[in-house]
């Protein structure tokens, strides 16, 4: 007897290294490669070999591994420009502030301001690169002599912040003389500027005073006849956001945020696109079929209320990495937060990065419907570790490995072997 059980530990190491080379043979033979992370080239060998799921889809949810990395947003940005080429998308969907959307249309729809300035206000720092930046030129290039109707428009889904929208409201009532009370007004720029209270039912009472400033404008639209001006209809949208926000403050969870996240979504989708086509930039965490796991938590996100809705015409993609260059700032009690770079030669163990990271290609996309029905080993479909990194970035003694199976999270994945930093040195000259 324990001659067979030593004969069976050591055969276990000789049969898994042998399903990791058929797990890797198949990679090689059935991934599609990514020629490189430059943003300018085109996806010649995937517009080749385009998965049907993809190519029927119509909203699409490009993730990344970490807030902090190069590729991801350059890649992302290939993938972005293909879909406006080929597939009619129109709709650029940011995880960032509803805020920051005037500012930037008016920019790419060929108006004046200083983009670097407008990237420089986005409310989630990471974007603050040049790389977004290029991303934004070039959408101002594509508008360029074309009609409204096809031109690109950049959207905001997110809820975070509700700095601004009260100064909207006070000009707008303003100007169209609208009953709305001092009271009520300065419900809004307590949600808009305060932005949280220690007294525990703060958000929750403040949220119908806002439903009154919603309904009063409501009534006024109706009784004046302005029922088809377009100021009214943004202003509403903007009311509707700060109640969004307010929501989102009464828990502070994500899994609040993500559902209002997709109620935007849908609402652009549903209201702006005139084919229900959409690109959604955000991380890997949000964009996901199934939940928000940076912090180990299973709650229900911005993706599986995506798929749940529109089932096939949601296609999330997802970012893994092998190792390179890791941003993230360190916390320290009553210190400044501090950035740090820290290189990494190779991926962690015991995770799928582990494995990909042995292919051939250094950039390149699976497809999960593709990987589920043919590989042989279903190292897809099996539970394994990966590294995420949000807004903070990476700290050496928090390492964010979350168990999950990529069969479950994603549609389709994009490997990339080695990630640099985005270039944050921003000119507002």
């Amino acid at each position: 007897m324990k001659i067979l059980l030593l004969s069976i530990l050591i055969s276990i190491p000789s049969y898994l290294h042998a399903q990791e080379e058929e797990t890797i043979a198949w990679i090689n033979q059935n991934s599609i490669k990514i020629e490189d992370a430059n943003p300018d080239s085109e996806l010649v060998i995937f517009a080749d070999n385009i998965p049907v799921k993809f190519a029927q889809a119509r909203i699409f949810g490009f993730g990344e591994a970490s807030h902090h990395g190069k590729e991801f947003f350059d890649i992302k940005a290939k993938f972005f420009k293909y879909l406006v080429e080929n597939q009619d998308v129109k709709a650029f969907i940011m995880e960032e502030a509803y805020q920051t959307e005037a500012p930037v249309n008016e920019w790419i729809g060929g108006g004046e301001g200083n983009i670097n300035a407008i990237v420089g206000n986005f409310t989630i720092m990471p974007w603050h690169c040049k790389e977004v930046v290029d991303l934004l030129k070039w959408m101002r290039d594509y508008n360029l002599n074309k009609p409204a109707a096809e031109q690109i428009r950049f959207y905001g889904m997110d809820i975070q912040s509700g700095n601004g929208i009260n100064l909207e409201v006070r000009e707008f009532v303003k100007t169209y003389k609208i009953p709305v009370s001092e009271n009520l007004l300065a419900t809004a720029d307590s949600c808009s500027t305060v932005g949280y209270s220690a007294t525990p039912d703060w958000a929750g009472n403040q949220i119908p005073k806002l439903k009154e400033i919603e309904q009063i404008i409501v009534n006024f639209q109706t009784k004046t006849a302005n029922s088809t001006n377009q100021e009214f209809s943004s202003i509403i949208r903007s009311l509707n956001y700060l109640i969004k926000h307010t929501t989102y403050l009464k828990t502070r969870k994500s899994e609040v945020r993500d559902l209002k996240m997709f109620e935007n979504v849908k609402w652009i989708v549903g209201n702006e696109t005139k084919n229900g086509k959409a690109f959604i930039w955000a991380h890997n965490d949000h964009v996901n079929n199934l939940t928000f796991n940076y912090y180990g938590m299973p709650w229900i996100n911005l993706g599986r209320h995506l798929k749940e809705y529109f089932k096939n015409d949601y296609y999330s993609v997802g970012f893994d990495f092998g190792a390179g260059e890791l941003g993230g700032y360190i916390f320290k009690k009553n210190k400044p937060a501090v950035w740090n770079v820290y290189p990494i030669s190779r991926p962690y163990r015991k995770t799928y990065a582990e494995t990909l990271f042995k292919a051939a290609n250094d950039i390149y996309f699976i497809d999960m419907k593709e990987a589920i029905s043919s590989d042989p080993t279903n190292f897809f479909d099996k539970e394994s570790r990966q590294l995420g990194l949000g807004g903070p970035g990476y700290n050496p003694k928090k390492k964010y490995l979350v168990t999950k199976k990529f069969s479950e999270m994603f549609d389709g994945i994009i490997f990339v072997k080695r990630i640099s930093l985005p270039n944050y040195k921003l000119d507002n000259d």
